[in-house]
């Protein structure tokens, strides 16, 4: 038996046929006040746009909080350099499309360079 994917006891049936006013209701407080003042232009063409899309959208919209109308497509969002792919599930609801598309690199950290410790200000620059 395959396992029904919820989020805050809602099916994903449920969640697709909510207003955006609705789901705001399910969310954190933060992303319900960010539903309760209302979407920019640009995320609401974005999702307009999201709506009619059949292969995977750019966007630079990192703030946007996913909502259910967005379940099962595929984005591909912008982190400064490359187009990261995002398909979105149900997990991912009420969350920010930026925290799928990290824009830091892991710091990997080398040998340490000259002045790095006391004993290497005594060392050649040569």
């Amino acid at each position: 038996m395959a396992k029904v994917l919820t989020y805050k006891g809602k099916t994903e049936d449920e969640l697709k046929g909510m207003s955006i006013a609705e789901f705001a209701e399910l969310t954190t407080a933060r992303s319900r006040r960010t539903l309760q003042r209302g979407l920019t232009d640009s995320q609401k063409i974005f999702l307009k746009r999201l709506q009619k899309a059949t292969k995977p959208l750019k966007t630079h919209c990192r703030d946007m909080v996913i909502v259910p109308e967005m379940l099962g497509k595929k984005v591909l969002v912008h982190n400064g350099k490359d187009w990261n792919p995002v398909e979105i599930t149900v997990e991912m609801l009420g969350k920010r499309l930026g925290e799928f598309s990290l824009s830091r690199k892991r710091v990997s950290h080398s040998a340490p360079g000259i002045g790095a410790t006391r004993s290497s200000k005594h060392l050649s620059v040569r």
